[in-house]
């Protein structure tokens, strides 16, 4: 195939949505065309900003955790797709807070009174850590910040 049909394929793909330009890459090896030409078009896309891959960690931030997913997730999930550390560190740093976020999930599956119960609070302990909270997270969720007693009389 040639640089012009893996051009208008690439030019379709982004008509479609935001790509990472390693996942526009292997979209366009999958359909069959060659890596040089690949590499062509993707660094061409670049410097005319079409893909621009923090703008698409950015967005993507942000989407998924408006979905209620935890940076955790969210770095698995954009280390798969093949963007540097770097610019993850940064979208992550610049994304919500995801501390609220957690008790917002928290309290739209739980309701919103805290557990008292520790078979509650592993239960919905469980529930953020797959939903990709991390630690920190959860126990503020939850209100077991460091520094808290506990008292079982609750």
């Amino acid at each position: 195939m040639t640089r012009s049909a893996a051009h208008t394929d690439g030019i379709a793909l982004l008509a479609r949505r935001d790509y990472a330009s390693g996942e526009l890459r292997a979209k366009l090896i999958d359909k069959g065309h060659g890596v040089t030409e690949v590499e062509a078009v993707v660094a061409e896309f670049c410097a005319q900003r079409l893909i621009d891959d923090a703008r698409y960690a950015e967005r993507f931030v942000a989407y998924k955790a408006a979905r209620g997913q935890g940076p955790v997730r969210i770095r698995m999930d954009l280390k798969a797709l093949g963007l540097p550390v770097e610019l993850i560190d940064a979208a992550l740093a610049s994304g919500p807070d995801f501390p609220t976020l957690a008790a917002a999930a928290r309290a739209r599956k739980f309701g919103a009174r805290a557990p008292k119960e520790f078979k509650e609070k592993a239960r919905q302990s469980r529930f953020l850590q797959y939903r990709g909270f991390s630690a920190d997270d959860i126990r503020s969720a939850l209100g077991n910040d460091p520094g808290d007693t506990f008292d079982p009389d609750l």
